[in-house]
């Protein structure tokens, strides 16, 4: 059965996460759904990684196994068509070879964050970014995630539910950017890694605004991780700031 690599953004306030549940809104469902569509049996489709109740992508990368041959362009648009009202959209579908797997193939994830710091209420980006109201020292927050860079026991910024073997994992970047806005500022924190723990970025960054308001000294950061206790991890910020931004491969499918 041919193999396709698809590409897919979405908006993840409607759905309880990314994985299937039975009776459940997710986004994998719709996407099966989709498909069902075009051809009619069961399909189970494989993603790079799984997403949370609430949070987005702006690049989820997965594959699905199709009993005919589509042209890329031909099977996003009836992809599309049948996904219709949901906010869910395949960006780009590339034929892959029959071993390529969206998962185990994948070298990094990349994540970005949105905070959002001012008192006057969200509006437009109501649902899309994670606001607090006092002000953040940048500076500060980029002192706190120095110490998190590099290869560390990560069980202070991992939820509880983790189903992960290890807590051990590489994080090759944090930056954190930002940029006036109206009465406030929004910052832009991107992370990469090759894989990530349950709810780590939430945490991490729930971490570093308590840093940025003046709450902890960035030193705290890394007797936080030193500690290796879910207690001493700040506040999990809330997932509607958070989006998948990209899957990395040893070549682009898409390219």
């Amino acid at each position: 059965m041919p193999r396709y690599a698809l590409k897919v953004e979405y908006h993840g306030a409607p759905y309880v996460g990314w994985q299937r549940q039975i009776g459940l809104h997710t986004v994998q469902g719709c996407l099966e759904a989709a498909l069902a569509k075009l051809e009619k049996r069961e399909h189970k489709i494989v993603a790079a990684g799984r997403t949370d109740a609430g949070v987005h992508a702006l690049a989820q990368v997965c594959h699905c196994d199709m009993e005919g041959e589509w042209d890329g362009f031909r099977l996003s648009e009836a992809l599309n068509f049948h996904l219709k009202p949901e906010p869910i959209a395949v960006v780009a579908v590339a034929r892959v070879a029959d071993d390529w797997h969206a998962r185990f193939s994948a070298l990094e994830r990349r994540y970005f964050f949105r905070l959002l710091a001012r008192r006057a209420p969200v509006t437009h980006d109501r649902g899309l970014v994670w606001q607090v109201k006092g002000k953040l020292d940048i500076e500060a927050m980029r002192a706190g995630a120095e110490h998190l860079i590099g290869h560390h026991d990560f069980t202070t910024f991992r939820s509880t539910i983790c189903q992960a073997k290890s807590p051990m994992k590489t994080l090759d970047e944090i930056t954190i950017s930002e940029h006036p806005v109206a009465a406030g500022a929004e910052f832009h924190f991107k992370l990469r890694a090759r894989s990530f723990l349950h709810n780590q970025v939430r945490s991490i960054v729930g971490t570093l605004e308590r840093v940025g308001a003046g709450t902890w000294e960035p030193d705290f950061v890394k007797t936080a991780l030193q500690t290796r206790d879910r207690a001493a991890c700040g506040p999990v910020c809330a997932p509607e700031g958070l989006y998948l931004a990209g899957v990395g491969y040893p070549e682009d499918p898409f390219a």
